[in-house]
């Protein structure tokens, strides 16, 4: 509610045109709270907003901002205001922004950077898509390991205004090979004389460049740490990601699986700011494939007509197998998948996995199959054997489902998949066919049809 305040007595200030008390305010908040609320304005206001923010501040507003927003005031901007907003960027952020700005944006940014700034930003964008080195930054704090406590810390104090973040430093030698980590806090608490090479840390666990990002997000957030040292081929520190920039990772990456696991091809851009040509394309290919794959259920109950003429009862009793079987997939499929997409389950759990759904589905199959009987005892007197079949086949489909369920978003991974394809509708059409031939196949060898 007070955030709600706040943008409207902001916007009334803007309306009024009283940019001097406008940049007050603003001066005032969060440069996240900032670029919320300049989200919600017009584009021309948007800009009018940038241009009253303190050149710091704007910096930080301008990394927050959606790339629609970001690339009209990069349009607006003179080219000494280009200039400025590149320079006051971390490089991680100014490679997000060009990545998603159209080519003669990018190449006038680039045009009006320091020719320092332009080459390592031209490096970072040489980096494969998805890759550690596109997510890194290169202001770190680097020390040397001949310094004393003292000088390191008067180092951090001289250098650190242009690091993204000083809480750990990194040893490296005149080569730039990484030689050890030490945190402020050890510097802090150690004596002015001590060497840094006798307080480092030399076991560094590192990612590669060319690494996958969720990999070494996962290993970053294993060990806890804050930010990671990023290294080439020749363990040279050329960056660290940060945790801010794992968490954009891992949040880019759940958004990705949640879309594959409802039968959908990932989207980049937010649901409001997507087109409905766009998300209706993302959406047909699989519905389609669904769509196919559904039409075996209905071959399967044509196979089986005469089966339905001889005992019309058993056709009232498909939908809940089918469903029940679907659901029970779904159950052990999310839970490998998510459980693979955090570490706890690796491919060499394949045994351990199937074993364990399988004695999960037993269980829940017998519970799920004796209240069926009893169901369908009282609710159909005098057709036991019909009772029988169905909660037989219930249980063999609930086994089978599980089963299923859990062994193959671990056979998409080894087969170099992605886990989330193998979700909820994948496994619910697959399942269904195969509870029909169950059920089908036990009610001919009972019933006499």
């Amino acid at each position: 509610m007070e955030k709600k305040n706040n943008f409207e007595a902001l916007r009334a200030l803007l309306e009024r045109r009283d940019y001097h008390a406008l940049q007050a305010a603003l001066a005032e908040e969060n440069e996240v709270d900032i670029a919320e609320f300049m989200e919600e304005l017009t584009t021309e206001q948007a800009t009018v907003v940038f241009r009253t923010l303190p050149k710091e501040l704007a910096a930080e507003v301008f990394s927050n901002l959606s790339p629609e927003n970001q690339e009209a005031i990069l349009g607006a901007a003179t080219d000494q205001e280009l200039s400025a907003i590149v320079e006051e960027l971390y490089v991680d952020d100014a490679v997000d922004m060009l990545e998603e700005l159209p080519a003669n944006v990018v190449k006038r940014v680039l045009k009006n950077a320091r020719p320092e700034t332009r080459k390592l930003i031209n490096q970072f964008l040489n980096y494969p898509e998805n890759s550690v080195g596109s997510i890194m930054t290169a202001e770190f704090m680097d020390l040397k390991k001949s310094m004393t406590v003292a000088q390191a810390i008067a180092h951090i104090r001289r250098t650190g205004e242009d690091s993204e973040s000083i809480y750990t430093c990194y040893v490296t030698d005149n080569a730039r090979r990484l030689e050890g980590v030490i945190t402020v806090r050890e510097l802090l608490i150690a004596k002015d004389e001590q060497k840094v090479e006798d307080l480092m840390e030399t076991d560094v666990i590192t990612a590669e460049t060319t690494e996958d990002q969720e990999e070494a997000v996962a290993r970053m957030m294993k060990y806890d740490f804050i930010s990671m040292p990023v290294v080439d081929k020749e363990n040279r520190l050329v960056g660290i990601v940060t945790v801010d920039d794992g968490m954009d990772v891992m949040e880019e990456e759940a958004t990705e699986d949640f879309e594959k696991m409802a039968a959908m091809a990932p989207s980049e851009k937010p649901y409001l700011k997507t087109s409905a040509f766009t998300l209706a394309k993302h959406r047909i290919v699989w519905l389609l494939v669904l769509m196919i794959s559904g039409m075996i259920t209905g071959g399967i109950l044509g196979k089986y007509e005469a089966a339905f003429s001889a005992m019309p009862l058993l056709v009232t009793f498909i939908p809940m197998l089918t469903d029940t079987g679907g659901n029970a997939g779904s159950q052990s499929s999310t839970l490998i998948i998510r459980g693979m997409a955090v570490g706890e389950i690796q491919l060499r759990d394949f045994l351990k996995v199937f074993w364990k759904e399988l004695r999960v589905s037993m269980l829940v199959g017998v519970v799920l199959s004796a209240v069926n009987f009893v169901r369908l005892i009282i609710t159909y007197p005098g057709n036991e054997m019909i009772a029988l079949t169905v909660s037989l086949a219930l249980f063999v489909t609930v086994l089978l489902a599980k089963t299923v369920g859990g062994v193959l978003p671990m056979a998409a991974k080894l087969f170099h998949a992605d886990p989330a394809i193998m979700a909820a509708p994948l496994i619910t059409t697959i399942v269904d066919a195969i509870s029909l031939v169950v059920y089908f196949n036990i009610a001919s060898a009972l019933l006499p049809i």
